[in-house]
């Protein structure tokens, strides 16, 4: 395996020393929850090579593997009797500080993260062991103001936080179009506003921004709120698929207890196999989950356009995390990184082999 450089941080640093991690998650907070969730074990049930096996994800649609693969036991039916011990988070800082202390051992989460806590790490912290989900992005504004894509001009269109997924896709988008932005400042052509996802819908409704680029399913949020989408990332990618969910491990827990691993990794793969048997069913389990987890289910108008914009599948889609980290060097958000040995396939590729499907491609990022 080569060894990988430190994802060095430019300019934020300078900027502000209080943000631990400049690319980031989804910005839903910082918190992680217990979420409590015991899936009833067989009888018969044999162990694996540990008691419990500790899972970390965001209550987000785009998290619905692991959402649905819990809800409906598809996950600890391949663990047998060694029982999930599940936390949410709301950020991926909080994530990657769990699985480095080894609070989690598997999680899902979001590709800058993942490019982070692996970097900062020297590639010594977390392999992404297998994809999860694809798109669920949007940019959507307000219709009154915006009716094209020039009419961006002199608007203010929020984004999650500086440095997250979304907000480094955008800033791309903004440089394509050979428009100027301040990455740090976000003042410029376009006014780049970080808004929390939380606060995003009543920013809309106030008229504080004019529109947002962001996950769902805050997307529909705003659209539920008199928005409309001017346009949808998966447009702007080779087949329309980008990563936007991983799935990420210790190193340590995956030298030790490969067949976790693999049954975890089989879970996933049968999860996403039952979400698009079942697509109906599949929505309203990930919703139950959402209520149970925040209190509130998602409405019917929210649910349905988050839930048709997201596709679930294995492939990590490696060449697509790759791009999203050039994004971030383009933007001057970071220096170049060395990503070398961020993914290892080699369990999932198995699992694949033996449900008679492809295997996924690590786009020569993978363990040497």
């Amino acid at each position: 395996m080569s060894a990988a450089r430190p994802l060095t941080l430019l300019r934020a640093i300078a900027v502000t020393a209080t943000l631990p991690l400049l690319l980031t998650a989804c910005g839903y907070g910082s918190e992680s929850t217990d979420d409590g969730k015991q899936s009833e074990v067989a009888a018969d049930a044999e162990k694996l090579s540990v008691d419990e096996v500790k899972l970390g994800y965001f209550p987000n649609l785009t998290h619905a593997n692991a959402l649905v693969g819990i809800e409906e036991g598809l996950l600890q039916k391949e663990l047998g009797a060694t029982r999930i011990k599940s936390a949410t988070f709301n950020a991926g800082p909080s994530e990657i500080e769990a699985l480095n202390a080894g609070s989690i051992d598997i999680g899902w989460i979001g590709p800058s993260p993942s490019i982070n806590g692996f970097a900062k790490s020297q590639g010594k912290n977390l392999r992404i062991i297998s994809g999860s989900a694809s798109g669920g992005v949007k940019l959507v504004v307000n219709p009154d103001r915006i009716k094209s894509e020039d009419d961006l001009k002199g608007k203010k269109i929020a984004t999650p936080q500086l440095g997250n997924t979304q907000d480094v896709a955008f800033l791309n988008w903004i440089a394509e179009k050979g428009w100027k932005v301040n990455a740090q400042s976000g003042k410029g052509a376009v006014s780049v506003v970080r808004t929390d996802n939380k606060v995003a819908p009543d920013a809309y409704k106030s008229g504080s921004i004019d529109g947002a680029w962001v996950p769902e399913p805050t997307a529909s949020r705003l659209v539920a709120e008199g928005a409309e989408v001017l346009l949808d990332e998966a447009d702007l990618w080779p087949d329309k698929k980008f990563v936007i969910t991983n799935i990420i491990v210790s190193q340590k827990f995956l030298k030790e207890h490969p067949d976790v691993i693999e049954a975890v990794l089989r879970g996933s793969v049968k999860t996403n196999d039952w979400i698009k048997a079942n697509p109906d069913k599949a929505k309203a389990s990930a919703n139950k989950a959402l209520e149970e987890l925040s209190g509130k289910a998602l409405p019917k108008d929210v649910l349905d356009p988050a839930w048709e914009s997201i596709t679930f599948l294995d492939d990590p889609l490696a060449s697509t995390l790759d791009s999203q980290a050039q994004h971030a060097v383009k933007a001057g958000l970071l220096e170049q990184p060395t990503l070398d040995g961020i993914y290892d396939l080699t369990p999932l590729n198995k699992v694949l082999e033996a449900e008679g499907k492809e295997e996924v491609d690590d786009a020569g990022l993978g363990v040497k």
